[in-house]
């Protein structure tokens, strides 16, 4: 029987329809219909198609490493890598805006007038005339001058950006958008490799193949995102996030 044909009678078998397994597996219908068809032309290269079909395998009951055992007997073996053949693209950075800090330009003009002001009182009681020092030594002590008063201290910035860093155990492919829904990168990341991106206020991700990457963001260890050849998607704030 073809690599279709016995996914075909393992969802019949299961009582499934196309659209219960996309749901369940997070693979679009039309891809399932196609491979059921043994057409391979939708998962978009060998790479996207055994991630799939290891996902059926594992929703379906069948033995997964079989199914890719007989996609490259079909295919003539294993292609280049993924990462080999397409440029891998690089991240973007994302230049803030940095808007001026009123605060600080307040607290620093107060110090200079009171610095002023001590000094034009100190300079008229040099330059007081002599005539006039008997009716100061008569009068009582002048209260010494007020200190400057101290700047207040600028209030701390709230955090605005997400830092995310995912390290590719094996070769993985990863999208990961800002919080308007902007694509920041999208690419395949070679095993052994990590990639760092400072998004701001919210960091979108997507994973082709969850089980393969550690992620990191900001400073927290979260291990993997899911299991290998699950496609997950995870959206993190500014907030530092609790670990898997």
């Amino acid at each position: 029987m073809s690599i279709g044909g016995t996914i075909s009678d393992a969802r019949e078998h299961r009582g499934l329809s196309v659209a219960d397994l996309s749901r369940r597996t997070r693979i679009r219908e039309a891809i399932i219909a196609a491979i059921e068809r043994d057409d391979f032309s939708a998962c978009n290269g060998d790479f996207y198609a055994r991630g799939h079909l290891r996902a059926l395998a594992r929703e379906l009951g069948l033995e997964s490493d079989a199914l890719v055992r007989e996609y490259d007997a079909l295919t003539g073996g294993p292609r280049p890598g993924v990462g080999a053949m397409y440029p891998i693209d690089k991240g973007i950075k994302l230049r803030e805006r940095r808007t001026p800090n009123w605060t600080l330009a307040m607290a620093v003009a107060i110090a200079i007038v009171a610095v002023f002001g001590v000094g034009r009182i100190m300079g008229s009681a040099i330059k007081t005339p002599e005539k006039q020092s008997v009716k100061v030594n008569s009068a009582p002590a002048a209260a010494k001058a007020a200190p400057p008063a101290a700047a207040p201290a600028a209030p701390a910035k709230a955090a605005t950006h997400v830092t995310v860093k995912i390290t590719a155990t094996s070769e993985a492919w990863i999208q990961v958008r800002d919080a308007k829904n902007k694509n920041v990168f999208m690419g395949v990341i070679p095993t052994g490799d990590s990639r760092s991106f400072r998004v701001k206020e919210k960091a979108r991700l997507t994973f082709g193949n969850a089980g393969s990457v550690q992620l990191n963001v900001n400073g927290r260890d979260l291990g993997a995102p899911g299991r290998p050849g699950e496609t997950v998607k995870r959206t993190y704030g500014v907030e530092v996030p609790r670990p898997r």
